[in-house]
């Protein structure tokens, strides 16, 4: 590998990075919002909440994102009335379908991730918590969510990670983050081994950081569950 050549397309793919993270952390975090309201719906009890949410997930979950992108960027615009929407400044914009398209689909998976943890939690904290006269509110903020965060942590932190990954796919609309960029290297250079190594290391240390981050967060919540100190070493500590 030409390290001269490596060393210049890190610099220029690392100038893409921010609107790698842009798209990510925006999707990520509007995909959450929904996801919680996908979840709130599966656990109503009212059937039309259900069975849309249930379509929604099968819908999203079962075609390809990258199907979901064109269907968004491309097929929404054949529309005269979307074309004279408010909403037409954002669908024209790359940017914006990209993050629609990695928003819905990212719901989809989180709100299962989120109806799992929230369906973890056990039925007899809750009715001990109504036992001693916690109103409703109370018992969501300080029983039903952190037990339900802790169990669907490791599972939303992989779905993070796939999503880091699949902004690769907003490339195809034209938007220039990582891996826009690095095709865009590999037309002028022709130069595919190379590029694509630096690029996929680029992926794998944002995702390294963040794999890090989510098992810092889980130590904190699973503070109940580290196993304590031996007696002896507790002793040794005060005696020193």
């Amino acid at each position: 590998m030409d390290v001269t050549f490596a060393t210049e397309t890190f610099i220029s793919l690392l100038a893409a990075l921010p609107l790698t993270l842009e798209l990510a952390v925006t999707a990520i975090a509007l995909g959450a919002l929904l996801a919680l309201a996908l979840a709130a719906a599966r656990l109503s009890g009212i059937v039309a909440l259900d069975w849309f949410a249930r379509l929604y997930v099968f819908v999203f979950r079962g075609t390809p994102l990258l199907v979901q992108i064109f269907l968004i960027y491309y097929g929404l615009s054949q529309f005269s009335s979307v074309r004279h929407s408010v909403l037409w400044p954002l669908l024209r914009d790359p940017y914006w379908c990209a993050v629609l398209a990695l928003m819905l689909n990212t719901a989809a998976y989180a709100s299962e991730i989120i109806r799992g943890g929230l369906l973890s939690v056990p039925h007899g904290q809750v009715e001990a918590a109504r036992a001693c006269g916690m109103p409703r509110i109370m018992i969501l903020r300080r029983i039903v969510m952190p037990l339900a965060i802790r169990q669907a942590l490791p599972g939303y932190g992989n779905e993070m990670i796939s999503m880091i990954k699949a902004t690769s796919l907003a490339s195809i609309i034209t938007l220039m983050e990582i891996t826009g960029v690095a095709a865009k290297i590999i037309s002028e250079s022709y130069r595919v081994t190379e590029v694509f190594v630096v690029a996929g290391a680029i992926y794998l240390a944002i995702n390294i950081l963040l794999t890090r981050l989510i098992a810092v967060v889980e130590y904190r919540l699973s503070s109940h569950q580290r196993e304590p100190l031996p007696i002896n070493s507790e002793l040794k500590g005060e005696t020193a």
